[in-house]
């Protein structure tokens, strides 16, 4: 299947690391109300998906047991409501305190993604920079010994994306829980030991994520906890989510526990302090039934829309949190729990991860660990569903089997991913050129194309393919609809008796869009 394409060039498109500050959720002054967004097609996917429930409710049963897990809570959102839930095991082994989707687990290293959240809403709001150095907002840092002369100074997007050059931290990190500020202050006092200078390598760093905690303390004069309490938590109905454990109802605690000689042992729960920092990368608890809230917003972020934005922080800012800005993996060989072997590229983003597999899958997502307690969230935008699953066990492993769960509710509701429709202006531009083809007259004097078309596209050229391709296709039996790929891209198909014709054409950026590229080729039947 030959493409012929005359004079196409290489765009690259960057995108832009800043966007405007802004005081609140408005949308711009001026916006196109005519924007069509990706919608599904499949008006029964979500009775579908239910089909699956019993599927996915043994497989985290056989998980938790051959895992050894005390007790398992894990959720289901699709198109941000949390339809399904299920729960096994104890919170308390002793009491036999039955697990239940409102049962409060420290979720660890997921609170990562609250301060990163944190940081982007007081970045809207004006109050800081991400690309400003990190000492203006904590003055500790000016006088640190970078590892080179010509290291830049680390930013406030270095510690949100695992940039500053800091060692891996874990395990150490999650003993920092307790240390208070003024702990903090000395430890910075004493020197950081730098594994990489700033801004070249990824490298997992709960102290980066401690310093955005003291950025946000300090930048909205309020401590980093009451924050996103109230910033946050409070617009989502997290209203039983904590930091400190001894804050939360005995009979609503998970205790953590260790496998360890073939028994469960109890682990000494960690404090968060409330004057600390360190609380920031990873003390957060929550229940299936809140964070299942924090999850919707993050779903309700896709597609782009002209709907209302009464988010605790701006839409494009929680697609922002989704952008892979740091590279940290590629896997040739990554293996589904199926056994297919599908190549994965994998980024750090804004306190969360993110990966794309050889099928188009983009999955947003992070894990959280701690002695006693293990967890994960993970999301498909593109397919509006995500799963979340807490475990007291130590460093339970919660990604393989949320990763299964999703395959799996792919496989058996036959999901696809939000089909994006055309808009008016390729369809109008669409029409307009199959008036045109196969002889091209008149087209020069059409008004429809861009000014570098027929310098980049000979006439005599354009005619030729166009006439030998109807000519193979012989009776002209249906115009297909458009594919859009954006926008102001996209193709169709032209069904001929013999065989068929894509067409394919992307417009320019003028008002009105005009076209700039075409290409043409054969698409024989049944393929």
């Amino acid at each position: 299947m030959k493409r012929i394409i005359i004079g196409i060039g290489l765009v690259v498109g960057l995108y832009s690391c800043e966007q405007q500050k802004t005081t609140g959720n408005e949308a711009p002054a001026l916006y196109d109300s005519s924007y069509k967004s990706a919608v599904f097609t499949d008006a029964s996917r979500l009775e579908k998906i239910k089909a699956a429930f019993p599927v996915i409710d043994s497989l985290y049963k056989s998980y938790a047991a051959e895992n050894h897990f005390p007790g398992l809570a894990f959720g289901i959102v699709v198109d941000g409501k949390l339809v399904y839930t299920g729960n096994y095991g104890f919170t308390d082994i002793e009491k036999k305190i039955p697990v239940t989707s409102s049962s409060l687990f420290r979720i660890a290293s997921m609170s990562k993604s609250f301060t990163a959240m944190a940081i982007l809403k007081l970045r809207d709001e004006g109050k800081l920079n991400l690309d400003d150095p990190a000492y203006l907002y904590i003055p500790e840092l000016k006088n640190l010994k970078y590892p080179t002369a010509d290291a830049p100074l680390i930013t406030v997007r270095h510690l949100l994306t695992h940039g500053a050059g800091f060692p891996e931290d874990n395990p150490w990190g999650d003993r920092q829980l307790a240390d208070n500020d003024k702990d903090l202050v000395e430890f910075i006092g004493k020197q950081i030991s730098f594994s990489n200078p700033p801004g070249i390598a990824y490298e997992y760093s709960n102290l980066g994520f401690a310093l955005l905690g003291k950025i946000v303390t300090n930048v909205s004069g309020k401590r980093y906890q009451d924050y996103i309490r109230e910033n946050i938590w409070q617009q989502l109905g997290m209203k039983t989510s904590e930091w400190e454990y001894a804050n939360v109802a005995p009979g609503k605690l998970a205790h953590g526990y260790r496998w360890l000689n073939e028994k469960w042992n109890e682990e000494t729960l960690l404090h968060d302090t409330p004057d600390g920092s360190w609380g920031a990368m990873g003390s957060m608890i929550s229940s299936i039934e809140e964070f299942g809230n924090y999850m919707a917003l993050h779903l309700s972020a896709w597609p782009p829309s002209n709907a209302a934005d009464n988010g605790p922080i701006k839409r494009s800012s929680v697609r922002e949190m989704h952008h892979p800005w740091r590279v940290n993996a590629l896997n040739t060989n990554f293996k589904y729990p199926d056994g297919r072997i599908c190549p994965v590229a994998g980024a750090y983003c804004y306190g969360l991860g993110w990966m794309r597999d050889c099928e188009g899958r983009v999955y947003i997502a992070h894990s959280g660990g701690l002695p006693g307690f293990g967890s994960q969230w993970r999301i498909l935008p593109d397919y509006g569903i995500g799963v979340v699953a807490f475990a007291n066990r130590t460093y339970a492993p919660m990604g393989f089997v949320n990763l299964h769960v999703l395959d799996t509710l792919i496989k058996m509701a036959g999901l696809q991913p939000r089909q994006l429709p055309p808009s008016d202006i390729l369809e109008k531009r669409k029409n307009d050129l199959v008036k045109l083809l196969p002889d091209w007259n008149n087209a020069e004097t059409s008004g429809i194309f861009a000014e570098n078309f027929f310098p980049d596209y000979p006439m005599d050229t354009l005619k030729k393919y166009a006439r030998e391709y109807y000519a193979k296709a012989g009776k002209i039996i249906s115009v297909k609809e458009m594919k859009p790929e954006n926008q102001l891209r996209g193709s169709f198909i032209i069904e001929g008796e013999k065989t068929n014709i894509e067409i394919y054409f992307t417009l320019s950026p003028e008002n009105p869009p005009l076209i700039q590229e075409y290409a043409i080729r054969e698409i024989p039947k049944n393929k």
